[in-house]
């Protein structure tokens, strides 16, 4: 799955006659799961169609501040559409359009929604080589960088004039290659990779029946997925939840047993920055598994019960590099048994939560935690969504890795 995936994205093009390849880039941009809205400069209709662009586009194409209707002319809000966007790609830019967006000359809808934009802006430069090279487009492609925008360099080839030289527009590929890469780099997990664990595991009785426990496991589902948005690499083992993920970096590998999601968590865990176990693990397992479904016929049942591995502590024993991150969900003495286990274990953070605080803990959507690291410094939360204690949780983890 492409990082832009379920973002808002804006496509200015002006006149230039690269502009044949811009249908390409909004029909890539589609493909990869964004959502694009276009806009033409007035005179970039003589290059490619509005019908084309909103065909590929699936919306309306704007090209000036007004729209006319049957009864009177709609106004066309740039600000809004400015700030609707994640980013902003003007391709092809040309040597006109770069002089306005450099000096500010908002004399059409493009550049006044530019100038409205509060997202990152990509560019890429189209025009004849001699154009390229003139003094004023270069002061334009310096002044449009120091303001923080992002150039798309031109590149070399046949141009529509015959020549052959710098200032061809880079083809609809490599663009958005160039943006998902741009985008990839500034995300603060890029480069590392996370082993998250999730869910209860199921420990079997008979065939048929298993001991085990209520965890839903949204809570590692959170945190896989916050993660992998901010461009980690993310394994994230899971025992049976409802829940799944189909983000290009996360990879799922669904367990059962205590014993099946220890042997996928050492398999992988030296290869990790971070491992953060927040399975809900079974402690204790059938001693003997029935083969066949055990029929009933006592009043009674006796189950002899033997210990599962703890994974969490054996991870602690071996960790070299890693950061390890533990949960513990606790009826009493709560801190207590949470800085012991936290020192036991040999964790750099345990997150505590409570079954006394409500809403917090199995099966709902909230939890309330407390964050406590290997020097024993303390930070309560109140009750969140899981979805943004997951974002707490990340960003404990950027201090600890930036320390």
């Amino acid at each position: 799955m492409s990082i832009l995936r379920g973002k808002n994205i804006l496509l200015g093009i002006t006149a230039g006659i690269a502009a044949y390849k811009s249908a390409s880039i909004v029909r890539l941009f589609v493909k990869a799961g964004a959502n694009v809205k276009v806009i033409l400069t007035p005179a970039a209709k003589d290059f490619i169609t509005p019908l084309t662009l909103s065909t590929l586009s699936k919306n309306p194409v704007i090209s000036s501040f007004t729209q006319d209707t049957d009864d009177n002319a709609v106004w066309n809000n740039h600000v809004d559409l400015g700030l609707w966007a994640d980013l902003f790609l003007i391709a092809p830019a040309t040597a006109n359009t770069l002089s306005k967006m450099a000096s500010g000359r908002s004399d059409n809808f493009l550049v006044a929604t530019y100038l409205s934009a509060k997202c990152p802006v990509y560019f890429a430069p189209a025009m004849d080589l001699d154009m390229y090279k003139h003094p004023t487009t270069k002061a334009s492609l310096e002044t449009l960088q120091s303001f923080g925008n992002i150039l798309i360099p031109a590149t070399s080839g046949e141009l529509a004039s015959g020549l052959v030289g710098e200032g061809r527009m880079a083809e609809p590929e490599a663009i958005v290659s160039h943006i998902e890469s741009h985008i990839l780099n500034e995300l603060s997990l890029f480069g590392k990779s996370i082993l998250v664990t999730a869910g209860p595991t199921y420990e079997a009785i008979d065939p048929v029946r298993f001991i085990g426990n209520h965890s839903s496991g949204l809570m590692g589902f959170e945190i896989a997925n916050k993660a992998a948005q901010l461009g980690a690499e993310v394994i994230y083992i899971t025992g049976p939840t409802h829940y799944s993920s189909n983000h290009s970096r996360i990879t799922t590998i669904p367990v059962v047993s205590a014993q099946e999601m220890y042997t996928q968590v050492h398999a992988h865990f030296q290869s990790v920055d971070v491992a953060i176990l927040s399975a809900a693990v079974a402690d204790y397992k059938p001693k003997h598994v029935a083969t066949s479904k055990i029929k009933k016929a006592e009043t009674t049942l006796s189950l002899e019960l033997e210990k599962t591995k703890d994974i969490l502590a054996s991870l602690g024993k071996i960790k070299s590099h890693q950061i390890l991150v533990g949960f513990a969900l606790e009826t009493n003495d709560e801190v207590d048994n949470a800085i012991k286990k936290l020192k036991f274990k040999n964790l750099d953070l345990i997150v505590l939560n409570s079954l006394n605080d409500k809403g917090a803990g199995f099966g709902g959507t909230s939890n309330k935690v407390t964050f406590i690291d290997k020097n024993l410094a303390q930070t309560a939360f109140p009750l969140k969504s899981k979805a943004d204690v997951a974002t707490d949780i990340m960003n404990e983890l950027l201090k600890q890795i930036n320390a």
